[in-house]
């Protein structure tokens, strides 16, 4: 797996060579583009606007455009000159709880793998930053860009997220209404939250429509028919109350699976 920025993690006089490695990855299906008539790849080609020849990649700068088609060009080089020590390490600026970070603040997420002569310190930094609960708030430039940084410790190593701006953030379109909600209302959706509460185990779940997407592509290449799902059945329940029990209904387990269960914990006591 290629690095994706290296760097050092500072705080205070410390110093811990790291790298940093994607942490996802996309797995959706892709397509090509083709052309409706005889489904050949659809191409794109980079051209100059003012000789109309086409223009391969190394013959492509960096331009800012700072009067009406006036550039001035930013090489790789002139994005290096300006670059301090600081903005090439990943400086903590503080710790925090990371129950104040508004989820809609993350952005990116990073594997942190200490470099030779790190280990100790990263170490240190993850166990105490675990023992305290905590997460540090950090920054580095990557790329051509100043990031804010969210680097938090797991039983394994080190996240690091990368974060948006606050003025990155966009207000909401319409603020959701709160209508006033009843006692009784409350305590059957607390009722309703409690049946379905259960571990986050993340290797169960999977995606279910790339799923049957790959099966319609294996279908379509052996030239079946391609049959629409069946509609769901819906129920006719409008009132928030009889829709709240008939949901809690469905969370109840069946006869058979009490059963099921009473034997599974007869022959666990009997072990």
């Amino acid at each position: 797996m290629a690095v994706s920025h290296r760097g050092a993690i500072s705080f205070g006089l410390v110093h811990i060579p790291v790298a940093l490695y994607t942490a996802t990855q996309d797995n959706d299906i892709s397509f090509n583009q083709l052309h409706k008539e005889d489904n050949q790849r659809i191409r794109y080609k980079k051209v100059c606007g003012h000789c109309g020849k086409e223009v391969s990649p190394k013959d492509i700068v960096k331009g800012f455009e700072y009067d009406k088609d006036s550039y001035v060009v930013v090489t790789d080089e002139d994005f290096e000159k300006i670059k301090t020590e600081k903005d090439r390490s990943i400086r903590i600026l503080h710790f925090t709880d990371i129950s104040t970070i508004a989820p809609i603040y993350y952005d990116k997420t990073y594997h942190a793998v200490p470099d030779v002569g790190g280990d100790k310190a990263f170490e240190l930094l993850r166990s105490a930053m675990l023992a305290e609960n905590k997460v540090a708030i950090g920054k580095t430039v990557m790329g051509n860009k100043e990031t804010l940084l969210a680097i938090l410790p797991t039983a394994d190593g080190l996240l690091i997220e990368t974060m948006f701006y606050h003025d990155e953030i966009k207000e909401l379109v319409k603020s959701p209404g709160k209508p006033p909600v009843s006692d009784a209302e409350l305590e059957m959706a607390k009722t309703l939250i409690n049946s379905m509460d259960k571990p986050f185990e993340p290797e169960i779940y999977r995606d279910e429509y790339q799923e049957r997407l790959r099966e319609l592509i294996e279908q379509k290449i052996a030239g079946k028919e391609i049959v629409a799902a069946k509609p769901e059945e819906r129920t006719n329940v409008i009132d928030l109350m009889e829709a709240l029990k008939a949901s809690i209904e469905q969370q109840k387990p069946k006869p058979a699976q009490r059963k099921k269960r009473t034997v599974n914990s007869r022959s666990k006591s009997i072990g």
